[in-house]
């Protein structure tokens, strides 16, 4: 049994597509076999909706008159990057207010327009012939702005770390809090629905797949920043360690506030939840038996984070399953788990996704160009070097 991407496409456009979301997907493929899930279905969907610290959004404000070249940009006292044209910015997620900390940042703008808020912009430049002005202070909102699109350099993680603490103090980590000598254990993945997971050698993700990026269709860009698919993997290919990722696009104008959402983790700093969803087309029963892997299949490694190195102990693997049970096994001691992302947002994007397949004849783009496949690049670490070492 094979399907191409046209064969689908087309019965996607006549509205004959079978859609299913990666969990129905394996509840079928569990009752009636992978072979027979395999040609009943034509497109299985994803998501998930977690922290996604790599995020952020270019925009334009247009011209004043007269016309200032921008350099130094605050965006409700958070700054945005003024290295680009006179009137374009870059805002990260992660950049924390001059005035508020990390209780407000990049993302809590990001999310300001969104709602439809206006943002106070103040900028300076050097004064030019062509941009004589040297400082502006109004305010926007998404609406007044020319271009805003997200482009997001690592979005959609396969697999992440189940983090522990073996230590004495208790650690503020971009995975949570973690208490002192194994009281808790925190994880970051929506399991059997999460894209790469469900696509584990990147057949049928690539770049220039169209996807759902918080409530917008959007694109992958490209490989994204940290993609190391050269970690170990299981039997059935899936990795078990944090391993490929994306970079994504997607229209700020049209995504939604409901599937992107502020966050500042204690003590740690400013995130921001992105929602992501991916259609993966069965194609043959190859990619059929990743797409019926259930939480009970997929595994996650402990990682003891009270060891403060970039290399962190590995303590054992536990399976989705476990860690949704609400306690694992780690060291002979039962640690209470919990998820930083989230499981019933990531079930309504790939509902939401399905719905876009089945009703609205969102069609799917095959890759233009694959990421980078196990065995294809190396994976570097920053080493600390001197200038006579060079």
């Amino acid at each position: 049994m094979a399907k191409s991407w046209e064969e689908i496409n087309a019965r996607i456009a006549s509205g004959e597509a079978v859609v299913m979301t990666a969990e129905e997907f394996g509840a079928l493929a569990a009752d009636e076999g992978v072979s027979a899930a395999a040609r009943k279905v034509d497109v299985v969907t994803t998501g998930t909706f977690g922290p996604m610290c790599s995020t952020g959004a270019f925009l334009n404000f247009g011209h004043s008159d007269p016309p200032i070249k921008m350099g130094e940009i605050t965006l409700n006292d958070v700054p945005a990057s003024g290295g680009l044209a006179a009137v374009d910015t870059y805002i990260g997620a992660t950049e924390p207010s001059r005035t508020k900390g990390i209780e407000y940042g990049g993302a809590h703008v990001i999310e300001d327009l969104l709602r439809g808020r206006a943002v106070h912009l103040k900028a300076t430049g050097p004064g030019t012939d062509c941009y004589p002005r040297t400082e502006i202070d109004t305010w926007v909102t998404l609406e007044d702005l020319n271009q805003a699109y997200f482009f997001n350099p690592r979005n959609a993680y396969q697999n992440y770390a189940v983090a522990v603490n073996t230590g004495d103090q208790a650690l503020y980590t971009y995975l949570g809090t973690l208490l002192p000598r194994l009281s808790n254990a925190t994880y970051c993945s929506a399991g059997a629905l999460s894209p790469l997971l469900n696509d584990p050698t990147y057949r049928t993700i690539g770049v220039g797949s169209r996807i759902f990026v918080a409530g917008a269709a959007g694109y992958v860009a490209w490989e994204g920043t940290q993609h190391n698919p050269h970690q170990d993997r299981d039997e059935h290919g899936v990795p078990v360690k944090p391993a490929g990722t994306l970079a994504v696009i997607a229209d700020l104008k049209a995504a939604s506030p409901e599937y992107f959402s502020a966050a500042t983790f204690t003590k740690y700093g400013v995130s921001a939840f992105v929602g992501i969803g991916v259609p993966i087309p069965v194609l043959d029963e190859e990619i059929a038996e990743t797409l019926a892997l259930t939480d009970a299949d997929l595994k996650a490694t402990i990682f003891d984070y009270g060891v403060q190195r970039r290399s962190r102990p590995a303590l054992g693997q536990v399976s989705y399953a476990q860690l949704r049970s609400g306690s694992i096994e780690v060291e002979g001691k039962t640690v209470p788990t919990g998820p930083i992302s989230s499981l019933p947002k990531a079930r309504a994007i790939a509902a939401e996704l399905k719905r876009w397949i089945a009703q609205e004849k969102f069609t799917l783009a095959a890759p233009l160009q694959q990421l980078p496949q196990p065995g294809s690049q190396a994976f570097k670490p920053l080493e600390i070097r001197t200038e006579e070492a060079i």
